[in-house]
């Protein structure tokens, strides 16, 4: 992966944002270009277990505004309409045309799918890993997600560093990674809990946390589903308790042309879990849906 990806530094909505751009193996030529967008609370670490089992394609990847590297919004808000002007201009500032391939997992599934509604033509086709197809409230697990509303609205109430000390806290941290692994490899597991530990305490300030909380847990790829006229992919976990299957069974009846993948024995954390399965849906997905 080293002698693939090279980090840039790129002035987009006002923000220094972080990007990293991973070539082809062997520097041949690319065959297709994808963006990905990463989850709540994630960065761009996340989804490199699938991008090293893509080695013919270029890959671009930014933290985030107010994640990892990449420093919060100046004048914007942390939701879907302040991520999806990002993620249009920083399109536009990287001169990628209908022919790039957009991913987004989790969180991000709703920042590109609500980018593409808003933009049709703009890439071709779409991906969609653990997608939000329901809001968290709904699902069988709200009563845990009233937990983390109480939680975050707490974190904001504090006093400063008491409340990034709560959003930080290790103990919580590592109780949402056993959560949400499914895995029962010890060296895997010991893998998720290390990258959770890394960075997903990785996030500018409080404020802009709480923004993309309520976005996260507001937000859904069903909202638009009817306007994602493109053919779209959607990976899905058979485990997951965040975005359930039997959403992901009906958000593919909604959207215009979709094929669903369900990935067996895992749930969230597609990305860490089972990256060869879900490249490999992803590479034969894209041969079967040539650039236009």
């Amino acid at each position: 992966m080293a002698a693939r990806v090279g980090a840039h530094v790129l002035e987009v909505s006002g923000t220094a944002v972080h990007y990293w751009d991973y070539a082809p193996v062997d520097g041949q030529p690319a065959s297709r270009t994808l963006v990905m967008v990463h989850g709540f609370r994630g960065d761009h670490h996340g989804l490199e277990r699938v991008v090293e089992l893509l080695p013919d394609y270029r890959i671009i990847m930014a933290d985030l505004p107010g994640f990892g590297a990449s420093p919060a919004f100046a004048h914007k808000k942390h939701d879907i309409p302040g991520y999806t002007d990002f993620l249009d201009d920083f399109l536009k500032a990287l001169s990628l045309g209908p022919d790039t391939v957009l991913l987004g997992h989790s969180f991000g599934s709703i920042v590109v799918s609500h980018f593409v509604a808003n933009h049709p033509g703009r890439v071709h086709p779409l991906i969609l890993v653990n997608p939000i197809a329901s809001p968290a409230l709904e699902g069988p697990k709200g009563i845990m997600t009233k937990l983390a509303v109480f939680y975050y609205w707490a974190a904001a109430k504090l006093p400063g560093t008491f409340g990034n000390a709560l959003l930080r806290n290790k103990l919580i941290v590592h109780l949402m990674s056993i959560t949400m692994a499914k895995t029962r490899d010890k060296d895997l597991l010991a893998f998720i809990h290390g990258q959770h530990h890394a960075y997903f305490s990785d996030f500018a300030n409080r404020d802009m946390l709480l923004e993309a909380f309520q976005a996260s847990v507001s937000g859904t790829v069903r909202e638009v589903a009817p306007r994602l006229t493109l053919p779209t992919l959607l990976i899905a976990g058979e485990r997951d308790e965040i975005a359930t299957l039997p959403t992901q069974r009906t958000l593919a009846t909604l959207l215009p042309d979709a094929e669903l993948v369900v990935i067996d024995n895992v749930g969230h954390l597609i990305h860490y879990e089972t990256p060869a399965p879900a490249a490999a849906a992803i590479i034969d997905f894209l041969e079967r849906h040539p650039a236009p």
